[in-house]
């Protein structure tokens, strides 16, 4: 595949490579990327931001019992630990009761992306009735694809908090100090990290797969965790850049728009929508950068298999029959 504007093929890329190819893409079809984040991205964003639809009340009562969870499990009540059980609380309140929206507004632009960074190699316009027709198509197996990555997500989380409970109360029995109770939390909180990356960054090439693929569900996750091998690394960088910078995001919604502690009305008043305009337009380079680096992990196998420099896009306009042997090939690869 080539891409449009200059006209060079899409091989495997490293994650810098992968962020200018982000950046080419956009300044080539600007105007439909725009319209996907301001009509899909940023009510929810919005949304997300604000809390708006998050009982404080709920998250107060989870907060604590989470506290009381970790006082008795022997973990110290720190700053980070009380931080923590803070963050975790409006994290879970918040992802029940915004669920609707991801699983509509948020998906559908997901798929949005997906569409256009494929019509934009394919060197054709987005289309709004032919994007309708493919959605109401495979709307089925996304959400599907998307409840399935909602459970992991979920099991991983569970997995980690019950390991730590685990650990944390063992310790505690044994009458080991406090301060390496939590140097051990903290150790184990890293490991985590990593995991739920890994599992964040399947999850993300599963919905890509979704959508440009007839798989769906645990076979998605699948075939997204085979066909990342070899390129693990780049995700996380990717992974890394994203998460780092919706955080920054966050942080300055919440020091500068949310407290009421700073500055006037009217400066929140403009701070506000342009936060929120920002943290879209980084959900949308991040989604555009998953499928990137679909189209990247594919050639990555493509020319692992052949032993040569064939571009993806080359392997991608064969025949259909082709196509096929090779997603074979691709799949049953050690």
């Amino acid at each position: 595949m080539e891409n449009p504007e200059n006209g060079h093929q899409l091989r495997s890329m490293s994650a810098l490579e992968i962020f200018r190819e982000t950046i080419r893409i956009l300044r080539y079809n600007t105007v439909g990327f725009m319209a996907i984040a301001a009509l899909l991205i940023c009510p929810v964003s919005a949304v997300l931001l604000s809390n708006v639809l998050v009982d404080q009340m709920v998250v107060k009562r989870l907060r604590i019992r989470l506290l009381l969870v970790a006082k008795y499990s022997g973990l110290p009540l720190r700053p980070f630990i009380k931080h923590s059980c803070l963050k975790l609380s409006e994290m879970v309140i918040s992802s029940a009761v915004c669920f609707p929206l991801y699983i509509t507004l948020s998906l559908l632009s997901k798929a949005a992306v997906v569409y256009s960074v494929d019509c934009t190699y394919s060197r054709k316009k987005f289309d709004t009735l032919r994007f309708y027709v493919i959605v109401a198509k495979i709307w089925r197996r996304l959400v599907s694809t998307y409840m399935w990555v909602c459970m992991v997500i979920s099991g991983c989380i569970t997995l980690f908090l019950v390991l730590l409970i685990s650990v944390s109360s063992l310790f505690f029995i044994l009458g080991i100090s406090p301060d390496l109770i939590v140097y051990l939390a903290m150790m184990m909180g890293f490991v985590f990290s990593v995991v739920l990356a890994n599992a964040i960054i399947i999850c993300n090439t599963a919905i890509v797969i979704s959508v440009l693929e007839d798989v769906s569900g645990p076979q998605a996750l699948l075939k997204a965790s085979e066909l990342i091998r070899g390129q693990t690394q780049v995700g996380l960088l990717i992974f890394l850049g994203s998460t780092i910078g919706m955080a920054f995001v966050e942080g300055l919604f919440e020091h500068r728009v949310k407290a009421l502690s700073y500055g006037g009305g009217s400066s929140r008043l403009w701070e506000g929508p342009v936060l929120v305009l920002l943290y879209s337009f980084m959900q949308l380079i991040d989604s555009m950068m998953s499928s990137i680096f679909y189209f990247s992990c594919i050639s990555y196998r493509l020319e692992a298999l052949n032993g040569q420099n064939e571009s993806v896009l080359e392997a991608l306009t064969r025949s259909p029959l082709s196509v096929n042997i090779m997603t074979s090939n691709i799949q049953t690869q050690p």
